[in-house]
């Protein structure tokens, strides 16, 4: 399976200014499956791999002083390798394990900057926050699940990827027709590498449902993991109820009947913290950069849309009876779809926002407002046609640059400049930015 994060690992490692990377991102989206990948098409047979979480008896090798010619050579000892500055990868997962390992980097980078170290791990957002890791000595790759494109590679329709990863563009029937059918199933599945493997191998549904079930419990066994500690009840209420509220405005005191909405708060901001929810701030003015001007209302979305749905308990043999994608839990799950494209394939802050106003008793609301070029625009998810689109109308006739209005739906690709309107199809949500042009 092909990963976005591909190219990026291949820049890094050909990039003069090179650091320490660390790969970060949510439990199980292949993290380490992508390094692995990426070190045998770029050093093959040169990769080198330490699980920290494994090997706990080699955490000895970061106690004291941070001594790299040392550390190296005690590596090379147990693998029975060399590792060989600018031929070599130095691959420490798990890194979260053994925090000295991350304040070790800085010092790979300035003793032994040639050599390629990758570092990745689960939950190491808790185990950055304990730490002091030095601006401009690490950097960092966020990765995501696998976007719509990924999937369809994934399961072997290299042909359908390329097409979506060409970006909006007017297509056949047959070929709009096709692209639909496949976003219903990634819809159910979500971009959870093992799903989609499951799914790909299968060509069963249900195998992907297994799979979440399985990863969700993983998920709640990690709350017993953060720090600072919040009841494991109060986090799977907030986590069940945010899964159930995509597109709905959140308040703390509702997402737990069982705790305090400073309570609420803080177990909110754990999940974030795990990756595992993001927050959609809401925005009164549209423009770049974005979350200049941000309210303190919010919306927002979980990790995956197959675990959304999952998470959420909705019936699936009703939700897949259903043909109308913007149908499927009220228009829910398509709007959770486009905001985990945005953030997979944001060219920089992937940071969410959607736009409100509020004026005369009523408030008007569009789904994002996401950087598509050098400019910010305003995203609307919607069924039906354009003359329903009263709250994209009203910002427009605000923001001028803003214009035109996209309105990702099932329609066929369609542009309506008498109503500074873009209709794209649903399954170009993460190529976007290919608009820009």
């Amino acid at each position: 399976m092909n990963r976005l994060i591909t190219d990026r690992l291949m820049a890094w490692a050909d990039s003069p200014r090179r650091q320490p990377l660390i790969v970060r991102g949510a439990r199980q989206v292949g993290k380490t499956w992508a390094v692995r990948d990426f070190g045998a098409r770029r050093f093959p047979d040169h990769l080198r791999t330490i699980d920290l979480e494994r090997r706990r008896d080699l955490h000895r090798l970061f106690e004291g002083e941070l001594d790299t010619t040392r550390i190296l050579s005690e590596l090379e000892a147990v693998l029975g390798e060399r590792i060989v500055p600018g031929r070599d990868l130095l691959f420490l997962d798990e890194i979260q394990a053994c925090p000295r390992a991350i304040v070790a980097l800085r010092y790979f980078f300035e003793d032994i900057p040639d050599l390629h170290v990758v570092a990745a791990g689960s939950l190491l957002e808790f185990a950055l926050g304990g730490i002091s890791v030095p601006v401009g000595r690490v950097e960092y790759l966020w990765l995501h699940p696998m976007t719509f494109a990924e999937y369809l590679r994934g399961v072997g329709n290299e042909v359908a990827a390329d097409l979506v990863e060409e970006g909006p563009q007017a297509t056949g029937e047959t070929s709009h027709r096709t692209l639909l059918a496949h976003l219903r199933d990634y819809l159910f599945v979500g971009g959870m590498p093992a799903a989609v493997q499951a799914y790909a191998q299968s060509g069963r549904v249900v195998d992907a449902f297994e799979v979440h079930t399985h990863i969700t419990t993983s998920y709640r066994d990690d709350f017993l993991k953060y720090q600072p500690r919040t009841g494991v009840d109060v986090l799977d209420d907030v986590l069940v109820t945010i899964s159930r509220s995509v597109g709905d405005q959140l308040m703390y005191a509702r997402l737990s009947a069982r705790a305090t909405p400073a309570t609420n708060k803080r177990a909110f901001g754990l999940l974030e913290r795990a990756q595992l929810v993001r927050t959609v701030e809401a925005v009164h003015h549209v423009g770049l950069p974005l979350g200049a001007r941000v309210t303190r209302r919010f919306k927002a979305v979980v990790v995956d849309v197959g675990l959304m749905q999952h998470l959420a308990g909705l019936p699936a043999t009703v939700e897949l009876a259903k043909t109308d994608l913007l149908a499927i839990h009220n228009g829910a799950v398509a709007e959770q779809f486009v905001g985990q494209e945005l953030v997979a394939t944001a060219p920089g802050d992937d940071r969410l926002h959607y736009w409100v106003r509020k004026a005369r008793g009523s408030t008007a609301e569009v789904d994002y407002i996401a950087r598509v070029g050098s400019s910010a625009r305003a995203i609307e998810v919607k069924s039906g046609p354009a003359g329903r689109l009263r709250s994209m109308h009203l910002l427009l006739a605000q923001h001028l640059d803003a214009a035109p209005g996209i309105v990702l739906s099932e329609a066929p690709y369609a542009e309506l400049p008498e109503q500074n309107l873009l209709f794209v199809p649903l399954y170009y949500a993460g190529s976007l930015g290919q608009l820009a042009g």
